[in-house]
């Protein structure tokens, strides 16, 4: 007697099949696994929610997404040793986007600290930061003219929140900001694992003419616990050659300036 492959059998094999292909992928579509796995759309859909339901995957429109841990709030320490070389070419690339006499916003961050680094050439610069670290860097450059509002310490970024750092930059406003994130992609936009950041990420993109995402390619399909802002209210994105394919081309679409770093093997 011939044993066949039970359904249930199948529908496990199938659900795993689809958990790798988001691990490797970071995203799949519903008529993709239709196709592939050659059951319906609705069959798709069931094994996207059983899925989501034991918190593997994260739903999207038309599909799913690679689940993260949206409560992980690391230490600058730790960040600052992730995706070193990127980083700094992408602080170096956004500071070709800054002109003599512009104000700017640096958010708090690893990225953004290697902005910082990068604008010491500048004769007249104005740069308004809650991050300290980036503060004890800019104090070094004679011509940038350093503004800090402030607010309450959060010692995981060095950077000042709360309502009182919120205020303070409700007084100014700005050329450009540039902001690093912890999450993003096309469909959700950006993210941050806290809140009062959240906030005040909202504020400076409420003073900004232009705004300007720095982010290594391992934030993309990564989405962090509060939302900031969606695609839309972004101009330019800064980040490396590693973005998945898809998402460069919907940003395109979508009207952003992609501009994109590469990181030379150096073997």
């Amino acid at each position: 007697m011939s044993i066949g492959i039970h359904n249930g059998d199948k529908t496990i094999e199938r659900r795993a099949k689809i958990i790798e292909m988001l691990e490797n992928d970071g995203q799949v579509k519903i008529p993709k696994l239709s196709e592939i796995f050659k059951v319906s759309d609705v069959t798709i859909r069931n094994d996207l929610e059983q899925l989501e339901s034991k918190e593997l995957l994260v739903r999207s429109r038309g599909g799913a997404l690679r689940i993260n841990r949206v409560g992980i709030d690391y230490q600058l320490d730790v960040k600052s040793k992730k995706h070193i070389k990127e980083k700094q070419l992408i602080g170096a690339k956004a500071a070709e986007l800054i002109n003599e006499n512009d104000t700017i916003i640096l958010d708090s961050g690893t990225t953004t600290l290697e902005v910082a680094k990068n604008l010491s050439k500048f004769q007249n610069l104005t740069v308004i930061s809650n991050a300290l670290n980036i503060a004890g860097h800019l104090v070094n450059f004679p011509n940038v003219r350093l503004i800090i509002p402030g607010g309450s310490l959060r010692k995981n970024s060095l950077s000042l929140i709360g309502a009182a750092a919120e205020e303070g930059f409700k007084h100014y406003f700005c050329d450009k900001l540039f902001i690093g994130v912890d999450g993003i992609d096309s469909t959700n936009g950006i993210s941050t694992p806290n809140v009062e950041e959240c906030h005040i990420n909202q504020v400076m993109i409420k003073l900004a003419k232009e705004i300007i995402v720095v982010t290594d390619s391992s934030k993309f399909f990564k989405r962090s616990f509060a939302f900031i802002c969606s695609i839309d209210k972004i101009h330019t994105i800064i980040t490396d050659s590693n973005i998945p394919k898809e998402e460069h081309q919907k940003l395109v679409k979508l009207g952003k300036n992609v501009i994109i770093v590469t990181v030379e093997d150096e073997n």
